[in-house]
């Protein structure tokens, strides 16, 4: 598809100027403005065993080394509370947020001491889906979202989950079984495997359906530098030019249950929310290793070494970089244009009143691509929408920047000593051995 081609590269010259080579540590994330309102990310990177697509700061499960990263969790938090910072929401991904309940309730709880009423939105993984671990998170969470990739029993296996979590059978049985249990429950998903066939797709599509939830999310696959290798050797590297019918295909399949909240979000019709953080709140605060945060137009980044986030944290101090190489107004508008656009709706009335610019005199290339494809449902003096061609550009803009954050990831761990890289990239079983020193 040559717009998806052309997008791609647009979207990664024009980030590639933004993201920092070189992440520029600081003393400590800015304070809030005023009249801004701001989520809470707490980012937990523990994992039973790693998936060999993820790209995320994620290290294999060891109980000492997890409390003790717990207990500097949330004191990370305090130190966000004592800069001024006020939520009405949390979210806690990772990695596998439920490894430790009990630290995972006080983490919440903490956070409600400190911050008052809050929604909380929490990540799991189908093993988890057990009475010991939701019915303490009952009253404590309201959005749910776990991590299933795929109910077909041959992708599983490809992915390595199938001995982990079980068959899609029997975590469609899990899934079926929370029912109204939380206030919004929502399946991860991911298309476009290279061995995924639009067959396959089409059964996950109606396995979501009869799961009862209320929100899935179909992520594209997504190849990063980072687990290139191991993407190739376990699944194949992704062909990106069938991605657009894959898309379609999904998105028809759910049409008569689910509706868009945005481009890659769909709601069970009546009654489903948003869990996509990111079009919630335009500024967000991340506290955990390899965490991020976006505030004034920059991007910050916690260092994803565990063994230096506890020093850091024992020590008073946040062990946060600038990974941004400019706020520029330009870039904050090339942001809103694509969070907007990712949530379905740009509202040109607010984008005029925030950046003192039309859209149109601010993004001419942008606005002039997305009309010449024909990206734009509505576009007149108050929105812009999207035409079922322009969604699936919204979602090829989002992944485009998704893999230039990935590739900023990558940059925060040439800090990381090899030990803890080795585990990163590693087939997670080995674990820290119980010891103290992944810590």
């Amino acid at each position: 598809m040559l717009a998806e081609r052309l997008l791609s590269r647009a979207v990664s010259i024009a980030q590639g100027g933004y993201f920092a080579t070189t992440p520029r540590p600081v003393p400590s994330l800015p304070g809030p403005e005023a009249g801004k309102q701001h989520l809470l990310y707490a980012h937990v990177p523990f994992c039973e065993r790693l998936c060999p697509y993820c790209s995320f700061n994620r290290f294999p499960f060891s109980e000492d080394p997890a409390r003790k990263y717990f207990r500097s969790l949330r004191e990370q938090m305090r130190m966000v509370a004592d800069l001024g910072y006020t939520f009405d929401s949390l979210y806690i991904g990772g990695g596998t947020p439920t490894i430790l309940v009990d630290e995972l309730c006080e983490t919440i709880d903490l956070a409600r001491e400190l911050f008052g009423t809050l929604e909380v939105s929490t990540e799991t993984n189908p093993n988890h889906l057990i009475p010991e671990i939701l019915d303490p998170l009952k009253d404590r969470v309201q959005r749910m979202s776990v991590g299933v990739q795929s109910f077909d029993d041959g992708l599983l296996k490809e992915m390595d989950r199938y001995d982990k979590y079980g068959s899609g059978a029997e975590i469609l049985e899990r899934i079926q079984s929370l029912e109204g249990f939380f206030h919004s429950l929502n399946v991860d998903m991911i298309f476009n495997f290279p061995s995924q066939t639009e067959e396959i797709l089409r059964r996950d599509v109606e396995m979501v359906k009869a799961s009862r939830c209320n929100q899935t999310t179909f992520y594209p696959l997504m190849a990063s530098r980072s687990v290139e290798a191991s993407l190739k050797r376990t699944v194949g590297m992704v062909d990106y030019d069938r991605e657009a019918a894959y898309y379609k295909t999904l998105v028809d399949g759910l049409s008569d249950t689910f509706e868009l909240s945005t481009a890659w979000t769909f709601s069970r019709i009546g009654g489903g929310m948003i869990d996509e953080y990111i079009v919630d709140y335009e500024e967000y605060v991340g506290i955990g290793s390899g965490a991020f945060s976006y505030l004034r137009g920059d991007i910050y980044l916690t260092t994803f070494s565990l063994r230096d986030y506890s020093a850091a944290i024992d020590e008073g101090r946040m062990p946060v970089a600038v990974g941004s190489a400019s706020a520029s107004r330009r870039n904050q508008m090339r942001y809103r244009f694509l969070m907007s656009l990712f949530g379905l709706r740009l509202d040109k009335k607010a984008f005029e009143r925030d950046f003192g610019v039309s859209v149109e005199r601010g993004l001419p290339l942008e606005m002039l691509f997305f009309r010449v494809f024909g990206g734009f449902a509505t576009d007149n003096a108050e929105e812009l929408t999207l035409t079922e061609k322009g969604r699936y550009l919204a979602v090829v803009m989002q992944r485009t920047m998704f893999a230039q954050l990935n590739d900023l990831r990558d940059a925060a761990r040439k800090a990381i000593a090899s030990d803890e890289r080795q585990l990163l990239f590693g087939d997670g079983a080995g674990g820290c051995g119980g010891s103290e020193e992944c810590a």
